[in-house]
């Protein structure tokens, strides 16, 4: 019977010998063996009345060939091949049309339709790039004229020593930042003076080492190592859930780590998934580091909206996930308005789905481990919440390190080795490097080793402002520091929420702990009764407080306190401003809310922009329909700038 099937002999190697046996009229048994121990056996249906379908298939199929040739005989041989290939083009432009509109949104392809078909019109574009050009000239106002002074080649004589007290020179030139920035600058105050010169005395002791050259410097991998490990232990690593392996690198910044975690979590879907068109779902709140790493690793990014806490919204997360979806993202707190996103229902949504999680503690990494410490009902955020894959951590913010510090880490050595690149094939030799940059400044290893050494743990149990013997200037600047920015933005919070433009009510709010609070009886008059015209966005949980208005142009108040010598952060969609308090505003709050005051009877009394303002630029830019041209301003701008 094998002779009705000669093509079995030439589909299996010898060792696997087919054989047919036909047991009934309808049917064969095909078996296959190749041990004693292994025998496949597959049923074949054999039904004569399925020959007869064949049969009356085929000629159907004869039949329709005949009277389509009989149809296109007319028909010129160019146009039977041309026809196709056109219907193809034509399906491929829909096709690419449909997607367009599917992932940007009908109304801003159409905008953009538009705006392109307008600049085709003789002088338009002339005109169009005439007015971008004068905004910005207007944001780059001041910055021109003083690179006309700039250098721009080596000095035929190099300056020697005094080149120090150029340096100093141009260092007086700079913004004062004491007092007035939010965030920036994260250490101030008297009692942070020793802690300067701790880090300078480290980052001058190790400016000439590279932890590239791990044979040279190996006080350098220690250092790195011992701060990956100390950041790690405050979020999760010692807790049983996390199994040990929590593992990671430094980085230059919350940007550098939110990349180096895009790329791991991208490329380990890859090997885990086989996901070879990438997707990240993020909130609108996220940092705009994931708009980077979406172009720089070409990783589709989508965007969902927060919800009316300004949390990111799970469900709304939950309906765009797909086969594509490597990520999502959380932020505790998320940098504009300072509100934790809910990361234990996205964890438990990463982990159903088997896709990665990663929290940015960009700005929380340093805080919320002593809030937490100190009994503020901080809500789980680091490895103890199960789908977390990965996290960032600034120590040059709340850790009191160098700028130019920050921390990568994730749940195990698995996902971090795709962090990792490995050049086996250059000339050079084998090479293989942890982060994005080859050479690493060490000296700012060291010195973010140093600001932790320095600090340490001393003080986690006090509960009030009597600290025991033994506890360091620095320790209680920084306790003092979660004592009093944490109730500050909680109370402004729990004072005035803004929930989708409802103000709550201020009944029944209690201040607890009379000898924490009692530097923010202040606030409730200054806040409350007397700058009415504000609304806080959101539930701060964190140190950072956003805050708008539906009576005054809150650019133009914040022209006003930038006249005043404050430098607050412009935020959009909703339009507001926040601070984001550090240990240089815990003596000076008030007189923050006092010029908040001012700033605001000024803009009230007096409406519109201020000279040299740029209260007119961040209004037309929000209202802007075409997002193309606003990307447009601030390539412009910032090719001008730097």
């Amino acid at each position: 019977t094998n002779s009705n099937f000669p093509f079995l002999s030439f589909l299996f190697p010898p060792p696997i010998q087919p054989t047919l046996t036909h047991f009934t009229s309808h049917a064969t048994l095909l078996s296959f063996k190749s041990s004693p121990f292994l025998s496949i056996r597959i049923g074949i249906a054999d039904d004569g009345r399925k020959k007869m379908d064949f049969d009356s298939a085929k000629s159907s199929l004869v039949r329709l060939r005949a009277s389509a040739n009989s149809f296109l005989s007319d028909v010129e041989p160019l146009a039977l091949l041309l026809a196709p290939l056109l219907t193809l083009l034509v399906a491929r432009v829909v096709q690419s049309f449909l997607r367009c509109v599917h992932d940007n949104g009908a109304k801003p392809l159409i905008v953009g339709f538009v705006m392109s078909s307008v600049k085709l019109v003789p002088g338009v574009k002339r005109y169009i790039d005439a007015e971008k050009q004068k905004v910005v000239d207007q944001m780059q106002s001041g910055t021109k004229s003083k690179r006309a002074g700039w250098m721009s080649e080596l000095p035929k004589e190099g300056l020697g020593p005094v080149v120090i007290e150029k340096l100093k020179e141009e260092k007086d030139k700079d913004v004062d930042w004491r007092g007035k920035c939010s965030g920036t600058v994260y250490i101030g105050g008297t009692e942070s003076e020793g802690h300067f010169a701790v880090i300078n005395e480290a980052c001058s002791m190790f400016a000439h080492t590279n932890p590239l050259h791990l044979d040279v410097f190996p006080s350098i991998a220690r250092f790195e190592a011992e701060v990956v490990a100390m950041t790690a232990s405050l979020l999760g690593s010692k807790e049983t859930s996390s199994e040990g392996e929590i593992c990671g690198n430094m980085t230059s910044g919350g940007t550098e780590s939110i990349l180096l975690a895009m790329k791991t979590s991208r490329d380990y879907m890859k090997a885990k998934k086989g996901i070879r068109k990438p997707e990240m779902i993020i909130p609108v709140s996220a940092h705009s580091a994931y708009d980077k790493a979406a172009q720089y690793f070409n990783i589709k990014l989508w965007r969902v909206p927060v919800n009316k806490e300004f949390q990111a919204d799970v469900k709304a997360i939950r309906r765009l996930i797909n086969r594509n979806t490597i990520l999502i993202v959380g932020s505790a707190p998320g940098f504009p308005h300072g509100v934790i996103d809910p990361i234990e229902e996205l964890g438990e949504l990463a982990s159903s789905r088997g896709i990665c999680l990663h929290v940015d503690l960009c700005l929380g990494g340093f805080v919320l481990p002593f809030a937490r410490m100190l009994g503020y009902p901080i809500p789980s955020f680091d490895f103890t919440v199960e789908g977390v894959t990965s996290v960032s951590v600034d120590v040059h913010k709340y850790g009191l390190a160098p700028k130019g510090t920050s921390v990568v880490l994730y749940r195990n050595h698995e996902i971090r080795k795709h962090q990792f690149v490995a050049v086996t094939e250059w000339s050079g030799g084998l090479y293989v490097s942890p982060t994005v940059a080859g050479s690493r400044p060490g000296s700012l290893i060291a010195g973010a080793w140093a600001a932790m050494i320095s600090l340490g743990l001393q003080g986690d149990e006090c509960n009030t402002f009597h600290f025991p013997a033994g506890v360091s200037p620095e320790s209680r600047c920084f306790i003092r520091l979660c004592y009093l920015c944490i109730p500050f933005c909680r109370v402004l919070g729990e004072y005035k929420s803004h929930n989708g433009g409802i103000k709550a009510s201020t009944e029944g709010v209690r201040i607890s702990s009379a000898s924490t609070f009692e530097h923010f009886r202040f606030l409730e008059q200054q806040v409350v009764q007397e700058i009415p015209e504000l609304f806080i966005i959101g539930k701060p949980d964190m140190t950072i407080v956003a805050f708008g208005s539906d009576l005054v142009d809150i650019f133009e108040v914040n022209d006003i306190m930038t006249s005043k010598g404050w430098h607050l952060n412009a935020l959009q969609r909703p339009n507001s401003l926040h601070i984001c308090l550090t240990l240089q505003h815990v003596s000076i709050y008030k007189d923050f809310l006092v010029d908040l005051k001012e700033s605001v009877n000024t803009v009230k009394a007096n409406p519109g922009p201020i000279k040299g303002g740029l209260a007119p630029i961040y209004g037309a830019a929000g209202k802007m329909p075409d997002r193309g041209m606003v990307q447009d301003l601030l390539v412009d701008y910032m090719d001008g700038t730097c």
